[in-house]
């Protein structure tokens, strides 16, 4: 694609939407550019939602992601409270709920993903909680100041993070997960058992295989009909890419709107970043949707390089983390066609690493608990396609520095 010097709106104001407008300029776009948002909120980060924002140790300076003073000094216009009804494809224009439209040369549709509802009886009540913006993060904040017992629906990270957090703010805690242990679509099961002890050991309840029948103004209620007490309850089953805008306009979307390694859509002035697109994985060759920060800064990169005529950034492994109470999880690689797993350490310790090999020995992902020169090794030795020897893995007194080499 030739470098483009016509107008770039962006759709959504996140992580995604904002790291496109920054590159853009780094990369030395002259050209408008207009950041739309939905949110009253100028961008901020959303990972410390769950996390320091819900125990209340950080403040709004500390969740934004750039100065007050940025936008206007790299000449973005940030229109905030913005809501897009309408992809114009043919006319090359954006319509907004106020009635006025805007002309692009180029789109980024950075749009994010919603919270999955449940759909059971007593699921819109007032106590009942979702997590995915600074709006939601506020009325949980709120409501656990007054909360005695939090019930969270769903066994995934968001669920488990809320956890820590809602336990050092001395709220008791059950944990009801649908499926037979923790994190069962995206961690290997020690480290599901792991992460299980650890929030045991906090006072955290969980009631696995069971599902939810309904919720009262006092209680969930389970599919085998027992009743947990609980004041407020958080839905954390999980999240539906926010593709309404691009599927109504003809783009393609499966499970996302499919992009490209540019991050382009079907429409080649029209691309998809972050949480909402579904793009090519090479290393595991796979077009899935990843919901991370380094995914959104990577495909902001790609489709900001795309836009103004540089070459294209090279692949980069995936990565993620998570943060529970004192404990740091972080991820490297994805957990495809994995077929043997090498323990580092003892996941009954505090550190410990896990690493994940296809049938010919080479390495699929790592999952370090308190390990950061674990991770760091496994995401270079993934993106190299290498395959460690298992004993080295295993043996502590290896360092990993001599395996990578």
């Amino acid at each position: 694609m030739a470098e483009t010097a016509g107008p770039v709106v962006i759709i959504g104001a996140g992580h995604a939407g904002d790291a496109a407008a920054a590159l853009l300029r780094q990369y030395g776009f002259a050209g408008p550019i207009t950041l739309l948002g939905d949110e009253t909120f100028a961008p901020y980060h959303r990972p410390p939602l769950s996390k320091a924002w819900l125990k209340g140790e950080a403040d709004a300076a500390a969740l934004a992601l750039r100065g007050p003073d940025f936008y206007a000094r790299q000449d973005i216009a940030l229109r905030l409270n913005m809501r897009v009804t309408e992809l114009d494809r043919g006319g090359k224009r954006v319509r907004l709920a106020d009635g006025t439209s805007l002309p692009y040369a180029v789109l980024i549709l950075a749009t994010g993903a919603h919270a999955r509802a449940l759909d059971i009886p007593g699921a819109g009540l007032a106590h009942v909680h979702s997590l995915r913006t600074r709006t939601d993060a506020d009325a949980l904040r709120a409501a656990l100041a007054a909360s005695r017992h939090l019930a969270i629906v769903g066994g995934g990270y968001i669920g488990l993070e809320i956890a820590a957090s809602a336990r050092a703010l001395g709220v008791a805690v059950t944990v009801i997960e649908r499926e037979a242990r923790l994190l069962a679509r995206v961690a290997s099961l020690p480290l599901a058992t792991a992460f299980q002890r650890l929030h045991e050991a906090q006072g955290v309840k969980f009631h696995l295989n069971a599902g939810i029948a309904a919720i009262e103004t006092a209680a969930v209620i389970l599919a085998d009909g027992t009743a947990h007490p609980a004041d407020n309850i958080v839905i954390g089953v999980g999240a539906v890419p926010a593709t309404q805008l691009a599927a109504d306009s003809g783009l393609d979307c499966a499970n996302g709107v499919v992009v490209d390694m540019a991050a382009r859509t079907s429409d080649p002035d029209i691309f998809a970043i972050g949480d909402c697109a579904a793009r090519p994985v090479p290393r595991y060759d796979r077009r899935l949707r990843l919901e991370s920060v380094p995914n959104t800064l990577e495909q902001a990169k790609q489709a900001a390089a795309a836009i103004t005529g540089r070459a294209p950034p090279a692949p980069e492994t995936p990565w993620f983390w998570s943060d529970q109470y004192s404990t740091r999880l972080q991820i490297a690689g994805l957990l495809l066609d994995v077929t043997g797993t090498v323990v580092r350490g003892n996941p009954g310790d505090a550190k410990f690493a896990l690493f994940h090999r296809a049938a010919d020995g080479t390495l699929q992902a790592v999952e370090a608990v308190n390990a950061a020169e674990e991770f760091m090794a496994g995401r270079l030795m993934i993106a190299r396609r290498a395959k460690p020897s298992p004993t080295a893995l295993a043996d502590l007194a290896t360092p990993m520095r001599a395996i990578l080499a």
